[in-house]
């Protein structure tokens, strides 16, 4: 896989590695497992609201009352 970064991003990209002493690539790296780590909890919250919503649909419809 290539990632192919704007000439900004990659500048900036640089200047914050440098200012953290890591490189590129471990902040890509970062970055990609915390996306995809929130993901799959959003995926998880959608899961369970429409599970409870349908249980619930009864006491959710009259909290809305």
């Amino acid at each position: 896989m290539n990632l192919r970064l704007r000439d900004d991003q990659q500048e900036a990209l640089k200047l914050r590695a440098e200012e953290e002493g890591r490189s590129m690539h471990a902040i890509v790296l970062q970055a990609i497992d915390r996306y995809l780590e929130q993901d799959a909890d959003r995926a998880t919250v959608r899961r369970l609201g429409a599970k409870y919503a349908t249980g619930q649909a009864d006491l959710l419809r009259r909290l809305g009352e």
